[in-house]
């Protein structure tokens, strides 16, 4: 199944989530992408000593930065996923060909493309006082699966 839509990282911080992420990636057949400044090392030998066998499945694009991901790849469908909107993910107009993009763990996104996306970004419920936001690896995995639900509904 060809499902064309992509997951974006934007400044990842933590290894473990990009390894989940990725994970879901392979798991999906669709690309991941991430956009640098990282917090951890990629290197083959990082991927190899962490033990992510299913890297080498992984189809992977790197970008120095925002404007370099928006120049080469000019996204159609940019999503982007925070905990700081009311719209919810599952009212997203997701289609093949959208981008799912989350900012980084602990800075979220830079205010300027919050503002410039305000009626792009989505989030995913949560009904406990108790937390302040989901695991990003999770958050990405759970916005993947409904994407990937309305996207078999629209083929």
């Amino acid at each position: 199944m060809n499902l064309d839509f992509k997951i974006v990282l934007l400044e990842p911080e933590i290894p473990g989530n990009t390894g989940s992420i990725g994970r879901t990636c392979v798991a999906l057949g669709i690309e991941l992408i991430l956009i640098r400044p990282y917090g951890f090392d990629i290197s083959e030998k990082a991927v190899r000593r962490a033990g992510l066998d299913y890297w080498k499945h992984l189809e992977l694009k790197e970008y120095d930065n925002w404007e370099d991901f928006l120049n080469l790849e000019k996204p159609e469908s940019l999503l982007l996923f925070d905990n700081f909107t009311n719209l919810e993910y599952d009212k997203a107009p997701y289609k093949k060909n959208s981008y799912l993009i989350f900012g980084s763990e602990t800075k979220g996104f830079p205010k300027k493309l919050l503002e410039k996306y305000d009626t792009s970004i989505y989030k995913l419920p949560m009904y406990s006082k108790h937390i302040r936001s989901l695991n990003l690896s999770n958050a990405a995995t759970a916005i993947s699966y409904e994407c990937l639900r309305q996207v078999k509904a629209l083929s």
